[in-house]
């Protein structure tokens, strides 16, 4: 058996051996003509998981004649950055280096913000990838001063092209002489919607599996996932998520965190459990917010398929918590009066920096004197209200007392 997996053996080496992606680097696709141009610039690569990106990093890098370094967020730091230009003494000089980062959603914003010193001052050429909305995960500085392309689910019939190539590369690699039918092989390419790394992984083991001739029954030993993952299917299993923690439902919420983790959606599921920690549960148990933060940091220093453990944790704890959204709701209702122009005008006492008539609560009696807060034209208003729960209603009685109600 071959010791060079086959996804990695057929890895293009050059733009004319990918499949799909015309639009970026077919005859008229845009990195293509711009690297004839001789212009290589920052890009962002986003996009679902096997359609190309690290691929075309590294043949950018080599039609530029650039040093290409590859490093992976799930376990780089900074260091390694600093590491990788420490150790290259022609930092300036013809060709430069490409430094390729993937997964960068996995690079905190203080990371991130790093990563504009080697970018402004010329030492690198950056190209990050994610599977996430770039918008969402990546820093707006980078954002500005890169190019952002994105990668498309590889059609069935592009996907196939790599399928042929990988039968023909493994009967010469074994010796062998069998067969797939093009109907097989489209099955594959369908089953794995538009991931051509995943469909040539499941060729591969249906290979091995079959006698001479690669059958459908064969490759559905291997439990393909069948059915498409949109954007749609992406934002509706995430509410299934909410709404059944919001709901008390902690069979449900273990089946939803489950489901996303399947396909791929570590992040978003760590970013909607810490929403609803407060939008759900909030002040009715303050620490839920603390323990799904710290569950969530833990599944992204994990990685799959360890993840699902502090994420289930941190799901069932939501289900099973007692619900407050007073605070989303009040927090809601502030942001309607400011977007009517409502609360301009800050009371003066609370302005710095004399803070005239203002009065230091510490050096009253329990540490509270009444005054005013809030803007003249709000001073009324009531935007929190008390939520019925053990927490808030405990809560609301130390104020009462304060204040000698």
């Amino acid at each position: 058996m071959t010791n060079i997996r086959t996804a990695e053996a057929l890895r293009p080496k050059s733009f004319d051996e990918i499949v799909g992606q015309s639009h970026l680097f077919g005859e008229r696709g845009v990195i293509r003509k711009m690297l004839a141009s001789g212009r290589v610039t920052n890009m962002i690569f986003y996009g679902p998981p096997g359609t190309g990106k690290t691929t075309a990093a590294e043949i950018i890098a080599r039609e530029s004649g650039m040093v290409f370094h590859r490093l992976n967020a799930t376990t780089a730091s900074l260091s390694d950055v600093k590491d990788i230009l420490g150790s290259t003494n022609n930092v300036f000089c013809a060709g430069g280096i490409l430094l390729y980062i993937d997964e960068i959603q996995y690079f905190n914003k203080k990371q991130q913000q790093a990563l504009l010193e080697y970018i402004e001052d010329g030492r690198v050429t950056l190209i990050t990838s994610t599977t996430e909305n770039p918008h969402f995960y990546i820093y707006n500085a980078i954002i500005s001063r890169s190019s952002l392309f994105e990668f498309k689910p590889v059609s069935p019939t592009d996907c196939v092209l790599a399928l042929r190539r990988a039968v023909d590369y493994l009967n010469r690699e074994q010796g062998k002489e069998k067969t797939a039918a093009d109907e097989v092989l489209d099955y594959i390419a369908r089953s794995t919607s538009g991931d051509v790394r995943h469909a040539i992984v499941l060729l591969e083991n249906s290979f091995f599996a079959a006698d001479d001739v690669i059958t459908q029954e064969v490759v559905d030993g291997f439990n393909v996932r069948v059915g498409n993952f949109d954007d749609d299917t992406h934002y509706d299993l995430l509410s299934c998520l909410q709404k059944s923690i919001r709901g008390s439902d902690p069979d449900a919420a273990a089946f939803y965190v489950a489901k996303l983790l399947s396909l791929g959606e570590l992040i978003s599921v760590c970013r909607r459990l810490q929403v609803i920690a407060n939008e759900d549960v909030g002040l009715a148990y303050s620490m839920a917010a603390v323990v799904t933060r710290a569950c969530c940091e833990s599944a992204k220093e994990l990685g799959m398929p360890e993840a699902r453990i502090p994420l289930a944790h941190a799901a069932i704890l939501l289900a099973t918590s007692p619900k407050s959204n007073s605070a989303y709701m009040a927090v809601n209702e502030a942001m309607g009066d400011i977007e009517q122009g409502r609360g301009r005008n800050m009371p003066p006492h609370l302005q710095s920096p004399l803070f005239q008539g203002y009065q230091y609560p510490h050096d009253y009696p329990n540490h509270y004197v009444k005054q005013q807060y809030l803007p003249d034209d709000l001073k009324n208003k009531r935007y929190y209200q008390w939520g019925d729960n053990k927490m808030e209603q405990a809560a609301k009685a130390y104020a009462d007392k304060l204040k000698g109600k």
